[in-house]
């Protein structure tokens, strides 16, 4: 009798020849690169540094594709956006101590937005592993400690016989819901030495699926079913487990209202007559869904941003699907199911009994009535037209990725995606200087469509260096920035709180002839002007800069009272 465990994979002749044989030349690094492309890795994003070169000249012996950044943050959110359009790991090559640490605000962007990142970073030499204070370069005590608090795990090599093992755990994690950044580093030494290990082949890391219990889905059918206004808040677990179509076929089913948070943008059609699209910083919105007897909360878990800064009270049952296990119940009482949103929307919409709510279309209206009215007592009509001319601009299909600023806010809940995975922002970590690279990493993993980065003077001053970037690949993205000559949402922070503003000011350069010098073309343009002129250089292939010099306001917050 043959039992599983004593099933193995028999070398076949040709591979038995080729592990006898392996190629002359290669070195420890050559096994990175290697357990990359048999994981299935077609591009890798990062920077060289002293210890990290084994790996990167093992790449000129690889058929990845490397596209190299010029700031080790910028690289991680450049991975970070590969890896949200392309749900694949993104691998992201970086040297040790100062470079592995430059990375540090990208990946808790990618952690908080559940983007699957795979960071390689070379390490001190073997000696220098465990605090030996050798005073090697770039040394630090515990270097994986440092990241221990950001991604979803940590992996140590010592020998380059753990190389693809501890490759393929990572990416394995990197890829098991909730999605997420992950670390591997690997010393100097074990990197440049040579190796006479077989060539690494196709290896299996196919995460598991995080399946709900189906007792629990059956208890939260029962509950959706019998509702009598039940409502759906839809985060980012929505998209990146690809549940659009499920959540949608749901809410139709039950006659649900669905809001979506700013990470879930898209994941439900926008002019849907049960959408209350994405306005959550708003009490119309947060009344609407406190009202609900039953509120389904699928794929966040009502942080800050998604509660109207915590003023959210539900008053009726809370059905909460979430992947990340510390978000499940974490800010209000639940049915909690620990779970990939896929999934349990599917358990659901096999169970749920259907129902009909012929008034729910009017609520929906009453309540995106009562917000257009709010924001239009507050002559913002400045704001409006720019971002409806962005729109018009932006093509259909297009991904657009937003940095922290006041236009990226109004995004936030007044920019229509059209479809998941299309509009994409740093609201997760909510760190600065996210959208150009972030735009340059889409752009890598599609060519055949534009992609809109947009930022403000103060979070393009992380990025400019990118410019370089951007011309070196021939990157087709347009970026747009929204010049007010300062840090635009701290000004009005600070002159609301204190009467006036200190620190936000900022001598910038012309960004226009900046561009140019790096041989992207650039325009200065106007608001009555911005449609045309953005439009005209989405529809031109390469890299292109917009600037719009405007001061910008966002519209009354409703959580402060």
């Amino acid at each position: 009798m043959t039992h599983d465990h004593d099933l193995v994979l028999r070398p076949t002749d040709a591979q038995t020849t080729a592990a006898l044989n392996p190629p002359a030349g290669r070195n420890g690094g050559d096994l990175v690169v290697e357990t990359l492309a048999g994981l299935g890795a077609t591009t890798v994003f990062g920077l060289p540094g002293q210890h990290a070169l084994g790996m990167f000249d093992a790449l000129r012996r690889s058929d990845l594709r490397y596209v190299g950044l010029r700031v080790e943050n910028n690289a991680g959110f450049a991975a970070d956006a590969y890896g949200r359009v392309t749900g694949e790991a993104a691998p992201l090559l970086l040297s040790t101590g100062p470079g592995a640490l430059t990375s540090l605000a990208a990946l808790q962007e990618a952690a908080a937005a559940s983007a699957p990142v795979l960071a390689i970073s070379s390490q001190v030499p073997t000696a220098g592993l465990g605090g030996g204070r050798h005073g090697y370069l770039h040394e630090l005590p515990d270097q994986a400690a440092s990241f221990r608090g950001v991604v979803k795990s940590v992996h140590t090599v010592r020998t380059q016989s753990q190389i693809p093992s501890a490759i393929a755990a990572a990416w394995k994690s990197a890829l098991t819901a909730p999605h997420g950044p992950v670390w591997v580093e690997i010393p100097q030494d074990v990197l440049l030495a040579p190796t006479a290990l077989p060539g690494v082949t196709a290896l299996d890391a196919t995460p598991e699926e995080l399946v709900p219990r189906p007792e629990l889905t059956a208890l939260a059918a029962h509950l959706l079913s019998r509702a009598e206004r039940p409502a759906v808040i839809a985060g980012g677990g929505v998209v990146r487990a690809d549940a659009a179509g499920k959540l949608l076929a749901l809410a139709e089913k039950l006659d649900a209202p669905v809001v979506t948070t700013f990470g879930g943008k898209g994941a439900f059609p926008w002019t849907h007559p049960l959408s209350l699209q994405s306005w959550l910083e708003d009490r119309h919105t947060t009344d609407f869904l406190e009202d609900a007897d039953v509120l389904l909360v699928v794929g966040s878990g009502l942080g800050e941003l998604s509660s109207n800064y915590h003023t959210f009270a539900p008053r009726g049952r809370v059905v909460q699907i979430e992947a990340d296990l510390g978000k499940l119940e974490s800010n209000h009482p639940a049915l909690g199911i620990h779970a990939d949103a896929r999934l349990a929307l599917q358990a659901l919409l096999e169970t749920v009994e259907e129902r009909t709510d012929p008034t729910a279309p009017e609520r929906v209206r009453d309540v995106l009535g009562r917000v257009a009215a709010r924001i239009g007592a507050q002559e913002l009509t400045l704001e409006q037209e720019v971002l409806a001319s962005v729109r018009r601009a932006l093509p259909a299909g297009a991904p657009s990725f937003w940095d922290m600023t006041i236009l990226a806010y109004w995004a936030w809940s007044a920019f229509d995606a059209h479809a998941p995975n299309l509009m994409h922002s740093a609201q997760g970590a909510g760190g600065l200087g996210y959208g150009f690279p972030a735009a340059l990493g889409a752009a890598a993993a599609d060519p055949t469509r534009p992609v809109l980065a947009v930022s403000g003077d103060g979070g393009a001053l992380y990025s400019v260096a990118e410019l370089a970037t951007a011309r070196q690949y021939g990157l087709d993205v347009t970026w747009l920035i929204v010049d007010d000559g300062g840090y635009g949402i701290l000004r009005e922070y600070m002159t609301d709180a204190f009467g006036q503003a200190t620190a936000t000011e900022l001598t910038r350069p012309d960004y226009v002839a900046l561009a140019e010098s790096f041989g992207v073309p650039g325009v200065r343009t106007a608001p009555d002007t911005l449609e045309e002129d953005l439009a005209a250089a989405l529809a031109t292939p390469g890299p292109s800069v917009v600037v719009l010099p405007a001061v910008l306001r966002m519209f009354a917050p409703t959580h402060l009272g």
